[in-house]
């Protein structure tokens, strides 16, 4: 066979009886749960942020980090009771995309090895996902930082 497409009548016939079986995906549908999904969860992170501000006295700027933990915090609690999974079925990547997909992928990764033990199970397979995010973000603010720095330092900033 070439790749131009020259394929054998077996091949061919292949071919039809899988487009035959194939399941059509609902690319509009899954995009709109995926939009109004995330969309909640950001509404949730604002409504948190704003109960934040008003009851606790943070600004704008200060209630960014205690938003974020406690949505992360949210989305690990759901994902332990098995809810945040059905979720993830529904909405696909509008519940993976927000910080909650983080919460989630630490504590999927946990609850899937707790049977190992707390320490070798749990600890060591709590970061396996999530681990390489934390390093690559922790190494992009290094950077991010350091640049910053020299061009301060040279007068530019």
């Amino acid at each position: 066979m070439s790749k131009k497409g020259n394929k054998t009548p077996e091949q061919q016939q292949y071919e039809k009886l899988e487009q035959k079986h194939e399941l059509k995906r609902p690319v509009l549908k899954n995009c709109i749960r995926a939009f109004w999904v995330g969309g909640l969860i950001c509404t949730v992170g604002q409504a948190i942020t704003y109960f934040y501000i008003y009851f606790f006295n943070f600004t704008e700027q200060t209630a960014g980090n205690p938003t974020v933990a406690t949505m992360i915090f949210i989305s690990m609690l759901l994902t332990g009771f098995g809810v945040y999974d059905r979720l993830g079925q529904f909405a696909g990547a509008g519940s993976a995309v927000p910080v909650t997909g983080f919460g989630n992928a630490v504590i999927s990764a946990a609850i899937e090895h707790r049977t190992e033990g707390f320490v070798l199970g749990v600890g060591g397979n709590m970061f396996k996902l999530a681990g390489s995010v934390i390093l690559f973000g922790v190494f992009a603010a290094f950077v991010v930082a350091l640049i910053k720095t020299l061009l301060t330092i040279w007068g530019v900033i």
